[in-house]
């Protein structure tokens, strides 16, 4: 061998050893849900047989409610993001939220589908379970997709809609989380099974609010917890790729409930012209903009999200 020859070997170990060590430094290894159960499922959680999963859920208020109050989670995220919901909401009404398939401590589902149909078959099998006939159904991302979907495949279920920066048209944000671009992309997205920078997901969290000081360490563990839940990662890759925004857009005028629009007027990832959007689609609708906060506005400011909520369901003063 050259001398030439040996030099630029010698670059090309020293390369390859930099990058497999920059994997190494990242590389994280699933979690499993028993390890993550004392510090995320504490009671009231409970966990409920639905379908061939272990579905994590927390359910309430009183119990004689007709038409309990339902959240479901956006992407990433799992039941705790409605923790201020809940607290307000239960003193009168009874309340159900539960983690998604894929996402939270529920995890992966075992036949590794994860389509919009399956979802509301889903979300309709954890309330029958429940005893649940009537609802208000809502939802925040993905989970308001989620909801108004439901709403058209089981309409006896939800007399109700809550769409809190939701999902449903063709997504055009100006800017994502970097670890949704990374799970959207093909071959990328393999890796990103096996790794899980922790500054990839604060800066994922930062993204979502419109005051990114309000995210604390304590948020950041709990979504690097929930994506590090064993399963989660792959079942993130194929979310996205079995139920792709905008592809059941054409249905939105099909939502006949009574509607309420939550949106945040900094949300970069659905930004509040897609709230304009569902409030001509769906007639009668009502819809709030909250011009400080972004994506989920549930959970950056609870107080004053829920205070529209609890007027829009006539709450107020009884």
């Amino acid at each position: 061998m050259t001398k030439h020859w040996k030099i630029l070997a010698g670059f090309l170990g020293v390369a390859v050893f930099l990058a497999a060590a920059s994997v190494l430094s990242i590389w994280a290894p699933d979690s499993p849900v028993e390890g993550l159960k004392a510090r995320w499922a504490p009671p009231p959680s409970v966990f409920m047989d639905v379908m061939g999963l272990a579905v994590h859920l927390r359910d309430e208020g009183p119990r004689n409610d007709a038409a309990p109050i339902v959240l479901l989670h956006g992407t990433s995220s799992s039941l705790h993001t409605w923790e201020g919901w809940a607290r307000k909401l239960k003193e009168k009404r009874r309340v159900i939220r539960f983690d998604l398939p894929g996402f939270g401590l529920t995890g992966p589902t075992p036949d590794n589908v994860y389509t919009v149909t399956r979802y509301t078959e889903y979300i309709a099998a954890v309330l029958k379970r429940m005893g649940v006939q009537r609802c208000v159904l809502a939802g925040n991302s993905f989970g308001g997709y989620l909801a108004w979907m439901t709403s058209l495949d089981y309409p006896d279920l939800v007399n109700r809609l809550i769409l809190v920066d939701a999902s449903g048209y063709r997504l055009e944000p100006t800017a994502m989380p970097i670890g949704f671009r990374i799970a959207m992309t093909p071959v990328l997205n393999q890796l990103a099974v096996y790794c899980l920078p922790r500054r990839l997901v604060t800066n994922g969290v930062k993204n979502v609010y419109g005051d990114p000081t309000k995210v604390t360490e304590e948020r950041i563990d709990r979504y690097y917890d929930m994506a590090a839940r064993a399963g989660n990662r792959r079942a993130l890759v194929e979310r996205f790729r079995q139920a792709p925004p905008g592809a059941m857009a054409h249905r939105i005028p099909d939502v006949k409930v009574p509607t309420l629009i939550l949106w945040g007027g900094r949300d970069r990832l659905i930004p509040p012209a897609m709230a304009e959007r569902f409030h001509q689609d769906i007639a009668g609708s009502q819809r709030v903009v909250f011009d400080d906060l972004g994506h989920v506005p549930q959970e950056e400011d609870a107080d004053a999200t829920v205070a529209a909520v609890q007027d829009f369901l006539g709450m107020t003063g009884n």
